[in-house]
């Protein structure tokens, strides 16, 4: 790679090691025990009004039971009222283009994707929604559907913390200060930030314009810098107009390029450094800071010089690649930019890109979809990848355990039967719905219809697909089209169990775990603060992301690499 895009990897590096343990701090205050963290002066009155508005008592807590079926009904609710919203907004204000309901399978399939986080996109946004719906109904989503990975992540936590405890939080509280004292004050500096780099953000249609030739061009317009914001920090993705952070109006420079591509990653960086804190032990939030930045780090790396070594084909044919592999890239930005970006898209589930990654280089394109298969723990989406995380630890410990004959330790907690089920639960249902609708797809004649090619790409296509909507992570190999009635109805059932049949388990493990008396730490307990238990914990990801895929891998990415 050339020195110029070192220096992008090394100044987002720098940023991230700036800002995230002091978010990380700020985080553990707005979701620890003691209920007091810097703006009480400001956000505890709004809070307050919220709980009496929502007949909540913030005092109460609940089981993990309790804690799941509030977030069951509370996703369920907000399906409900995004689909009615995407289906009626023909004659709902806030309409300049004049645009007519959404498509009952279009709309099915954007309201499971924005209230999962996923925020898969079967749609072009500036000729699909009207800014209504972008604002009261895709928006709002990003927020509350960040907001609930971070309340689970929260309950997760006070499970592993807390002793013979029979609850692990209140849903309600936890989301109302994730959205009051987080994600609406960051979203704030970030959408004014955009706007000064040209992101748009007005109430108008489509702006007539005479082109040099005098041909007239339509020039979209739109709410876009807020819901920017919010996609980015909320690890969502989704993009206001059709091309995503591709478009110069989501992406105006290199410099909106920087800010996006940190807000993609801050949260779930910072939330290793809050874990650290909320569990009483700081050098175990190093340790998985550490494991998520070395994956992440690693992904980034290998997708730079992927694509910024450029196509053999091209060489052999006296191409001059000397800005590396351009085709479906922005130029404003370039090969190495978007391979960063490609690889902290993937890392999270934000699924946002300011490239195409159908485009991609093999290996660069097949970097992205592993980077999602290894199930988005590094640094993961908004919550949910620290989840993770700690289940991967949680089985880290169990084989460390079974190596030495010993009754393995979870921050002093034994691992035992029951945990282990949840957790294996856990690891199957995300392969079960991506290999098993990949495998129907690549058999029905109706699925195979819709890729652009045939043969290793084709096949990557439909892997990269369902990985995204299994991962809750939204980005594209665009050549699909996943207009159809299979891949809507397909893709809205993998998104599901990629967020529900993950945090049902994850909640079930911290109330199970918030029962447990800690034990004194002995000579033979396992130290998981340690490089080793880092080491090992990166191997366990990394072994059973690649036992699962390593087959569909090797007819996809891998062959196509290898025809080059």
């Amino acid at each position: 790679m050339s020195g110029p895009a070192w220096l992008q990897f090394a100044a987002l590096v720098a940023l991230l090691l700036l800002t995230a343990p002091l978010l990380g701090r700020y985080l553990a205050a707005v979701y620890g025990d003691g209920g007091r963290a810097p703006g009480d002066r400001v956000f505890a009155p709004v809070e307050r009004a919220v709980y009496r508005l929502c007949r909540v008592d913030p005092a109460r807590e609940q089981r993990w039971s309790g804690y799941a079926l509030s977030l069951l009904a509370f996703s369920l609710v907000s399906f409900l009222l995004l689909y009615a919203l995407l289906r009626l907004q023909g004659v709902l204000p806030l309409n300049p283009l004049g645009l007519p309901g959404v498509a009952p399978n279009v709309a099915f399939n954007a309201a499971v994707s924005f209230v999962t986080n996923t925020n898969w996109q079967s749609y072009g946004g500036e000729y699909t929604m009207s800014h209504l719906s972008q604002m009261a109904g895709l928006t709002v989503q990003n927020f509350v559907s960040a907001a609930a990975g971070m309340a689970v992540m929260a309950a997760l936590v006070r499970g592993l913390a807390r002793r013979r405890a029979a609850t692990v939080g209140n849903l309600w509280v936890d989301l109302t200060r994730g959205t009051l004292r987080v994600l609406l004050p960051m979203s704030f500096v970030l959408a004014v930030v955009l706007a000064g780099q040209g992101v748009v953000q007005n109430f108008t249609g489509h702006t007539a314009a005479a082109t040099l030739e005098g041909a007239r061009q339509f020039i979209p317009g739109g709410p876009a810098a807020g819901q920017v914001a919010i996609k980015q920090l909320g690890t969502n993705g989704g993009g206001f107009f059709d091309m995503n952070s591709a478009h110069p109006f989501e992406n105006a420079t290199p410099l909106s390029n920087l800010v996006e591509n940190w807000a993609i990653l801050i949260i779930p960086f910072a939330l290793a450094f809050a874990y650290g804190h909320l569990a009483g032990d700081r050098r175990q939030g190093r340790a998985v800071f550490a494991v998520m930045a070395l994956v992440w780090a690693g992904m980034s790396v290998a997708a730079m010089a992927l694509e910024t070594a450029g196509n053999p084909r091209l060489d052999a044919l006296g191409v001059d690649q000397a800005a590396g592999y351009l085709e479906g890239k922005e130029t404003r930005f370039g090969a190495a930019a978007s391979g960063l970006w490609a690889a902290s898209t993937t890392g999270t589930s934000n699924g946002s890109v300011n490239a195409m990654h159908d485009s991609l280089t093999p290996m660069g394109g097949g970097t992205a979809l592993i980077h999602m298969m290894l199930g988005e723990v590094s640094p993961g989406g908004a919550g949910v990848g620290l989840n993770g995380l700690l289940v991967m630890a949680i089985l880290a410990v169990f084989v460390a355990g079974l190596m030495v004959g010993r009754t393995p330790e979870y921050l002093g907690k034994k691992i035992q039967a029951a945990e282990m089920k949840l957790v294996v639960l856990y690891l199957l249902a995300m392969p079960a719905v991506l290999l098993g609708f990949a495998a129907a797809s690549s058999v029905l004649d109706t699925a195979l219809a819709s890729r652009s090619a045939e043969g290793p790409h084709g096949l990557t296509e439909i892997l990269y697909t369902y990985a995204s909507a299994a991962n809750n992570n939204g980005s594209a190999f665009a050549g699909l089209d996943s207009t159809t009635y299979w891949y809507t109805t397909t893709l809205g059932l993998a998104m599901l169990v990629g967020r529900f049949l993950l945090i049902i388990p994850v909640l079930a493990i911290a109330g199970s775990m918030a029962r447990k008396q800690p034990a004194p730490a002995t000579a033979g307990t396992l130290p998981t603060h340690t490089p080793l238990f880092a080491g090992l914990l990166v191997g366990v990801v990394v072994i059973v992301a690649g036992l699962t895929f390593l087959p569909a891998l090797a007819l996809g990415p891998v062959v196509e690499h290898l025809s080059l």
